[in-house]
């Protein structure tokens, strides 16, 4: 549990005594929560500041945290907060767009501890759930029940937004048109009120609480004076998301419903935590159809792709959904949506200036192949690509990461949200886009374009600088204007994102003060405390509040992380004389994300951090559900540490940031599987690196972890002698007290070194290749490296194996960067002559951690000699397994496999492969020689990290991550089966974790191709 530190003053309540400092007020009211078992308990400064963002433009620190594991905690909770009269801020995923997850509040967030499934009833299709749950993990779990079953609202954000959050935000999504919005899907709904009282709220609630009766009695009172108003001023719209949903409730009321029978679940969706705390929900489930098909229809202009909209709707699609150049340029410059862009079909001889995903949902592939070709008929002269299921899914990640993508620009002006959520009827889509673009081009600006096109709901992002006033002052212009043209098309601000703090400001003059008035009366039946998540929908700000409390506020006050990106000597970073450490020479280069300050700010908080399946991402949040160890937490520390409000002191070696960041195991999936490309590892890096410098001490352990060529060159020089000595009891307590590892960890053992087992250079003839001689396959598992050599001389290659030291994984990943650059700089130019020689067709890697710290960081450090040469090794730099996959067809000596008996193998992927290349990096070669005898995991990382999950401190958090993400795979398979994994790591841990001895894929395919020849004689 967190400490609790200095905090801000508090109101007293009203005949309570506090102390009378507000440290110790704070310190009181934490503890009293503490002693009341309300879960875990975190006021300190730091969490405040992991806490203060969601996914739009704003930040504010909460009051504290607490994070209950049961409605009851929770209650609890609540009611100590509202007895010292202290705001509260229910909390999910903290993934809305709008700011209304942001507040000057205690936040109870439920995404941690209240995640349960309480009850399927398949016959029934529903299911009760927890608030903390996420759509994507409630699917998972219907797939496994008979019934085909699930829930139905699909956000962008289905990994990672709670089902709490969803009905807080009336959360939609792309196939609205077919199944609605959370709000058609929920039956029920059970509510913390301020007042301390529980209730279900649905469909003839009041006959069985008084309470529930009460709710309803008042709510309808308030609204039969003004219903005339309410239909007048709603919009007849699928999808709206403005203010209380008072036409819900009178849709019943003109039904003919009493208050008794009234259902005000609908009521709470889209109420933004301002009513009651959500503690479980009773939701509907559909029949998923047997069928689907995708097209993607590629257009010449915005203009002709939304002209089409309106037509095809009329076929019933499943969704319509709409996506711009901006949003296609954006994923061509991300590792992992830039392969998904050869499923998106040309314009004609041209790129695409806007795509339609089509899709169909039906009950047979007969009926899809009709809808498909109505399609055809009405889009004639439209190219047109159908996807297979594979190709589909592919597809929708892209659409999803839409918001991301946009943010990751690497530009002075970004694509911000503010006004991406205005939805229109369909057929005035046109009309809409074409004044907008008016509108903004009046600013100056241009704008992104994606959207919800079958329900006319529109996420257009301006492109604007935030740091800069009169772009401000813009924000708050195309925010008015925008709201304006949505009513005037018969539409409304928010279709799906919500009010919070961007469209508050804009309620009362979108309904007039009759409504509004009501909202107030809805709020006060619910809340009469006041303190639920205040100003939000009721009480917001002036208009002047929509660019106030923005994230990105202005760097003037810290030139040494300015967005202009300097230059310089790394090795000598300048420190100011105000006692400030201004960071004006950085060790690695911002340039492409516009200085490092761009680099801090390219996390906009969309959570795609926080998904528990698929990828890789993140495996300490993974393993913890805890915020403070996922990317997004860490770029909110790296970001308060670095930038600081103006005049604060930037704070390196700051022991609460360094506690956040020490978890994080430099696996490198956040920079390619992050929409925005958010690399922590390199910025925890940088971050350590500073502190280093700002010190001069660096910890004897992450010394030793960087001299690992130097320790295991002399362990191989006699490794029987070496590995008895490192196993001697009395030896191994002292290094595990002096490099703080954990004694129930086994040690890599030694080998004897790589040079003495390959030969020398043996000069065949053939075209020329280096082979990498890293610290473990040269000195520990040397037998690989003889493996590689075997297959590559095999294959008719002249192999020369080029020893020339640490390639510094080891030390960049633990901020030891300026040694790093030095062994760079070193080992670069050894290897230049191969690097500059035509006739070394390629320099490979058996290690993918070594691989990766020449393609991704040498070219990205500040090299004293710049990173030219850098970047030509990265292009020849290939792995082993990749280049003989890859090369196949081109071998001097080219392979025919005989039919041999093949073992059955289970592949897991590095962490780093998979960040490099793909999900299915380094598979290749054994899928081409073993076929459907190779089992491609589902892995995430493996949990061992190199000295990571050595040490005592992070065992069991890498021992967590191992079952969380491999283990329990493995363990589905016969203990025969073989594993490969190009890791020593990930042998280390699998060896560590299960007892389970894995293979290089490079021994592997030795002994297949071995095996055929022998089979051939």
């Amino acid at each position: 549990m967190s400490k609790v530190w200095a905090l801000p003053i508090l109101e007293k309540p009203a005949g309570e005594k506090l102390p009378a400092s507000a440290a110790q007020r704070y310190r009181h009211i934490a503890n009293e929560l503490v002693a009341a078992h309300t879960g875990e308990v975190r006021f300190s400064d730091h969490d405040q500041t992991l806490w203060s963002t969601d996914a739009s433009n704003y930040q504010v620190r909460p009051l504290g945290v607490v994070l209950p594991r049961d409605a009851q905690q929770a209650q609890r909770a609540l009611a100590i907060c509202v007895k010292h009269r202290l705001p509260v801020l229910p909390r999910g995923g903290g993934t809305s767009l709008a700011g209304q997850c942001t507040n000057r509040a205690v936040v109870i967030d439920f995404s941690a501890g209240c995640r349960r499934i309480v009850a399927v009833d398949t016959a029934g299709q529903k299911c009760v759930v927890e608030p903390g749950i996420t759509i994507d993990e409630l699917n998972r779990h219907l797939a496994t029940l008979p019934g085909r079953l699930f829930f139905a609202p699909d956000p962008a954000t289905v990994a990672q937004a709670c089902i709490g959050g969803c009905i807080g935000n009336n959360a939609a999504g792309a196939r609205s048109i077919r199944w609605g919005r959370t709000s058609e899907n929920v039956t029920g709904v059970e509510l913390l009120l301020s007042t301390g009282q529980q209730v279900w709220l649905r469909a003839g609630a009041g006959r069985q609480s008084t309470v529930a009766l009460g709710l309803a009695t008042a709510v309808a009172k308030a609204i039969q004076p003004v219903a005339a108003e309410i239909r007048r001023r709603f919009p007849k719209l699928i999808r709206r998301n403005a203010g209380y949903a008072l036409d819900l409730v009178l849709a019943q009321l003109d039904s003919g419903a009493n208050a008794a029978d009234l259902d005000l679940s609908g009521l709470i969706c889209g109420s933004e935590g301002t009513l009651g705390l959500i503690t479980a929900a009773e939701l509907k489930l559909c029949n998923r159809p047997e069928a689907s098909g995708l097209a993607i229809l590629a257009f010449g202009s915005l203009e002709a792709a939304i002209e089409r909209v309106p037509a095809i709707v009329a076929t019933r699609p499943t969704a319509v959904e709409l996506l711009d150049d901006t949003v296609l340029t954006a994923a061509a410059s991300n590792t992992e949506y830039e392969r998904y862009l050869d499923l998106v079909p040309q314009a004609g001889d041209a790129s695409p200036a806007a795509v339609l995903y089509v899709e169909y949902q039906e009950q047979s592939q007969e009926q899809i192949a009709a809808a498909f070709e109505r399609l055809r008929q009405l889009t004639p002269g439209v190219s047109l690509r159908l996807l297979d299921a594979i190709e589909a899914a592919r597809a929708w990640q892209l659409r999803k990461a839409g918001e991301a993508l946009l943010h990751g620009i690497a530009a002075d002006r970004k694509p911000i949200t503010f006004v991406e959520d205005n939805a229109v009827p369909v057929e005035r889509l046109g009309e809409f886009v074409a004044r907008f673009k008016e509108i903004v081009a009046s600013h100056g600006t241009s704008a992104a374009y994606y959207a919800h096109a079958s329900v006319g709901v529109l996420h257009i992002r301006p492109l604007l600088n935030l740091h800069r006033a009169d772009d401000l002052a813009r924000m708050q212009s195309i925010a008015v204007q925008a709201a304006a043209l949505a009513r005037e098309c018969g539409g409304v601000m928010s279709g799906e994102h919500g009010d919070g703090r961007v469209r508050g400001p804009l309620l009362a003059e979108f309904y007039g003060e009759a409504i509004i008035e009501v909202f107030k009366e809805i709020k006060h039946i619910f809340d009469p405390t006041g303190l639920l998540n205040p100003g939000m929908i009721v009480g917001a700000g002036p208009l002047a509040s929509i660019t106030e409390n923005l994230r990105l506020g202005s760097t003037a006050a810290v030139p040494g992380i300015s967005h202009a990106q300097i230059g310089g000597n790394a090795n000598a970073p300048h420190e100011s004389s105000t006692g400030n450490t201004l960071i004006n020479k950085t060790y690695f280069d911002y340039a492409a994300s516009n200085g490092l300050a761009g680099a801090l700010e390219l996390c906009n908080g969309a959570g795609f951090c926080r998904k528990t399946a698929g990828g890789t991402m993140c495996p300490s949040y993974r393993a913890t559900l805890d915020e403070r160890h996922s990317p997004r937490g860490r770029a909110n520390a790296l970001r308060a540490a670095l930038m600081p409000p103006a005049g604060g002191p930037i704070k390196l070696h700051d022991s609460a940031t360094l506690q956040t960041l020490e978890a994080g195991l430099s696996c490198k999936a956040c920079k390619s599987e992050c929409p925005s490309n958010v690399d922590i590892a390199r910025l925890k890096s940088e971050y350590l690196a500073q502190g280093f410098r700002r010190t001069g001490w660096v910890p004897l352990s992450l010394r030793a972890f960087a001299a690992v060529r130097h320790l295991n060159r002399l362990g191989s020089s006699n490794p029987q002698w070496a590995n008895k000595l490192q196993e001697f009891k009395p030896v191994r307590a002292v290094l595990n007290h002096l490099l703080g590892l954990a004694p129930q960890r086994s040690l890599p053992p030694f080998g004897p070194p790589l040079t003495r087992l390959s030969g020398g250079k043996i000069e065949l003839g053939g075209p020329k290749l280096v082979l990498y001689n890293d610290c473990f396959t040269g000195y520990g598992e040397s037998r690989i490296g003889v493996a590689a050599i075997s297959m590559l001389q095999w294959l008719g290659y002249d192999v020369e194996l080029a020893d020339v030291g640490c390639c510094g994984r080891p030390m960049i990943s633990n901020g030891l960067l300026p040694q790093a650059i030095r062994r760079a700089a070193a080992a670069l130019k050894a290897l230049e002559p191969a690097i500059e020689s035509p006739d070394v067709r390629a320099i490979l890697f058996l290690e993918p951690s070594c691989l990766s710290a020449v393609k991704d960081d040498w070219p990205a450090l500040r090299l004293p000699g710049g990173r030219v040469l850098a970047q030509k090794l990265a292009a020849k730099a290939c792995s082993v397994e990749d280049f003989v996959d890859v090369a196949w067809n081109a071998h001097p000596y080219k392979p025919e496999l005989s039919k041999i008996t093949l073992p059955r193998v289970l592949f897991h992927g590095h962490c780093h492969q998979k960040a490099l290349g793909g999900a299915d990096a380094g598979s290749r070669l054994l899928r081409r020689l073993l076929g459907e005898n190779v089992t491609v995991l589902d892995s995430g990382c493996c949990g061992m990290a190199g000295a990571f999950g050595m040490t005592k401190k992070q065992y069991d958090l890498s021992m967590a991550i191992g079952r969380e993400s491999l283990f329990n795979l493995v363990e589905q398979y016969p203990a025969e089966t073989m594993i490969a994994t190009a890791g020593c790591s990930c042998r280390h841990q699998l060896l560590d974790g299960l007892g389970r001895h894995a293979v290089h894929p490079v021994e592997l395919a030795t002994m297949v191709l071995a095996a055929a020849t022998a089979a051939r004689e």
